[in-house]
């Protein structure tokens, strides 16, 4: 990021003249197989195996930790991650066991992907680092955030739920297109469909970012797809332990999301959360990451107003 970016992102959080939104409609558009200057790939080794991760900044700063989710990997907080950098923030992120660049990771021979296993690798990252974090759950990982959360709090300063489904149970139920016959297709024949979309383009992803979508694909292991669909299938309910947590919360959503923004203001009153809402789909963090990383950052700083 330029010394320019810097205090153009300074001025937003500030909630001085330029707004977000209007640099969001200035960003340009980049090679998203390509991180930028200042990330420190790295591998780490889980419970699960070995998992492809990346850092940004100074590791003295408050650290942020930024979980991907079904499908996805690192690289979805490219524009995101800089910004909380210049904010004060070192940033860390990694690949799902089974994902993209963390292929070799993944359950013993005979056995599945489960929430286990993802939980085990989020604890085991939060405590190889200087703790507690911030911590962001992508869609399907803010329900392995939640889990993570039950099980050690002490490592959690703030949590943030970006495009994560927002119901409990059979997750998939509020999917308008989807909705009713998602109680009765197999796991395997909606990974299916979502693998299909992604790799057509349905959600109009734009050009630079196209390749790494489809080559993610060429690396995943594709049960590793099926069982987190299945998993979403049988999300955990932790809302009363999040609404008593006391814990600074954030639901960040796209108003074009999957899952419609009813069921999202309603999940982020029963936590007791913040609740941001873009003009845009299920990717705010590629598509509005100056708007997410000022409300990120505002809630940090409330969880940690010294």
């Amino acid at each position: 990021m330029t010394t320019w970016e810097r205090r153009r992102f300074r001025r937003t959080t500030n909630g001085e003249s330029e707004s977000a939104a209007v640099l969001d409609s200035a960003q340009p558009d980049i090679d998203w197989r390509m991180l930028p200057p200042g990330a420190h790939r790295f591998r780490f080794a889980a419970p699960s195996g070995s998992l492809a991760a990346v850092s940004f900044g100074d590791p003295a700063n408050e650290r942020v930790v930024l979980v991907p989710g079904a499908t996805g990997s690192k690289e979805d907080f490219t524009l995101v991650a800089p910004l909380l950098v210049a904010a004060g923030y070192y940033v860390e992120s990694y690949d799902l066991a089974g994902q993209y660049e963390s292929a070799g990771a993944g359950p013993e021979p005979s056995l599945s992907y489960d929430y286990d296993l993802f939980v085990g690798d989020l604890l085991a990252f939060l405590n190889a680092g200087e703790a507690p974090a911030h911590v962001l759950g992508y869609s399907f990982a803010g329900f392995v955030a939640q889990l993570a959360y039950l099980a050690q709090p002490e490592l959690f300063l703030s949590l943030a739920f970006l495009g994560m489904p927002p119901q409990p149970g059979q997750s998939f139920r509020g999917v308008s297109w989807i909705g009713p016959l998602s109680y009765v297709i197999p796991a395997h024949t909606i990974a299916g469909l979502l693998i299909w979309g992604v790799r057509g383009n349905l959600n109009h992803a734009s050009p630079g970012r196209v390749p790494l979508v489809r080559e993610r694909f060429d690396d995943t292991v594709r049960c590793s797809i099926d069982d987190i669909i299945g998993l979403m299938k049988h999300a955990p309910d932790l809302r009363v332990e999040l609404a008593v947590s006391g814990l600074p919360l954030l639901v960040a959503v796209g108003s074009h999301d999957l899952w419609p923004t009813r069921l999202q203001r309603e999940f982020a009153a029963l936590i007791r959360a913040d609740y941001r809402e873009y003009s845009t789909g299920h990717s705010p963090c590629e598509t509005t990451p100056h708007q997410l990383a000022r409300d990120l950052v505002a809630l940090y700083r409330r969880a940690s107003p010294d």
